[in-house]
């Protein structure tokens, strides 16, 4: 985050009461009606506030809960994608090919603070704690998951560092966890910590597993719900995942949403849409359900196919591909990813 002075702690006391307000990762695809998105439709706005334009960002990941290690690597392995650049040949083994993760954080750079600096390209994987014990049980507040981070560092004999100056916390919760609204209403949130709970203010996400819970509602294009109308070619025909894992491969696309959301908004007061800072719409919100040209209204859009045919829209490190979500281009004004047509 950018050093601006942060509002004081009264103020977010205050938000505590009146403005408890997540981001949330809506991934009902049915709310996706306009193809890419209408720059008739969007007003997005800057609100004064900072984004996350320290270099690097600092992230740590809470592992809250039971995981398989080919879980955690595969969503490592996304961490680290967003910072390596394409190369221009797809034969070279140090870098993804294009389009790459990487090229899809180049539309969440676009956006900068008042100062003109743009959201970081330099996400740094620093430090991971794995909450085995389930510390605070398997049924979670939205609230909880601050606590969650406070465990996390206060924890003994190797706490991860609060590090209120480029720190951002990524909350993720295991197959066997239930968190308020998850499944129902969301898939994911962002949202910023209180001083009263964690000590200090830092952003933080969090991202549930949805492959035993929902892989319908928050795992697509991998799973439909059941009640989802045919897609556009008349029938409901499920995705392949790029990596195996229909609940991790959908928890990626979440967990880049809220990547994207709470580098433009880490404080809800910078970018977004709307008049009602108390709900937001924003760069991710605006094109739910859009993973390449012509997406929406439930049809993903132009995406690859892999040997098998499991779909994915960007490549990453070692190999790996992932479906990535687009993002609101500001300069475009419509919806955006590398992997675009045009």
């Amino acid at each position: 985050m950018q050093n601006q002075k942060l509002l004081p702690s009264s103020y977010f006391f205050f938000l505590l009461i009146c403005l408890f307000h997540v981001s949330s990762s809506l991934m009902q695809f049915k709310q996706a009606e306009n193809y890419e998105g209408s720059s008739d439709l969007v007003e997005l706005e800057y609100h004064m506030g900072p984004v996350l334009a320290s270099s690097p960002i600092n992230l740590y990941i809470i592992w809250y809960g039971h995981w398989k290690p080919t879980q955690q690597a595969t969503i490592r392995d996304f961490i680290y994608s967003i910072s390596s650049s394409s190369s221009s040949s797809s034969s070279s083994s140090s870098s993804p090919s294009y389009p790459s993760v990487a090229d899809w954080w180049k539309t969440v750079r676009l956006y900068t603070d008042q100062t003109g600096s743009n959201i970081t390209g330099n996400i740094v994987l620093s430090g991971e704690l794995y909450d085995f014990s389930y510390s605070h049980g398997t049924h979670l507040s939205r609230l909880d998951i601050q606590s969650i981070i406070k465990t996390a560092v206060t924890s003994y004999p190797t706490p991860l560092p609060l590090n209120p100056h480029n720190g951002l916390y990524l909350v993720l919760t295991s197959y066997d966890v239930q968190v308020q609204d998850f499944c129902r209403a969301v898939c994911g949130f962002h949202y910023f910590t209180f001083p009263t709970i964690v000590g200090v203010t830092v952003p933080y996400a969090w991202v549930g597993y949805s492959g035993a819970q929902c892989p319908g509602m928050c795992a697509y294009p991998f799973a439909w719900p059941k009640d989802s109308p045919p897609s556009r070619n008349g029938g409901h025909d499920v995705m392949g995942s790029p990596n195996g894992d229909v609940g991790v491969d959908g928890m990626i696309s979440v967990i880049a949403h809220e990547l994207a959301e709470v580098s433009s908004n880490p404080l809800v007061n910078a970018w977004y849409a709307g008049d009602d800072p108390t709900a937001p719409t924003e760069i991710a919100d605006l094109c739910l359900g859009v993973y390449g040209s012509g997406g929406g209204g439930g049809y993903v859009g132009k995406v690859y196919k892999d040997s098998w045919g499991n779909g994915f829209n960007v490549n990453g490190v070692k190999g790996r591909r992932f479906m990535l979500q687009w993002v609101w281009n500001p300069l475009k004004r419509r919806c955006f990813g590398p992997n675009a047509l045009d």
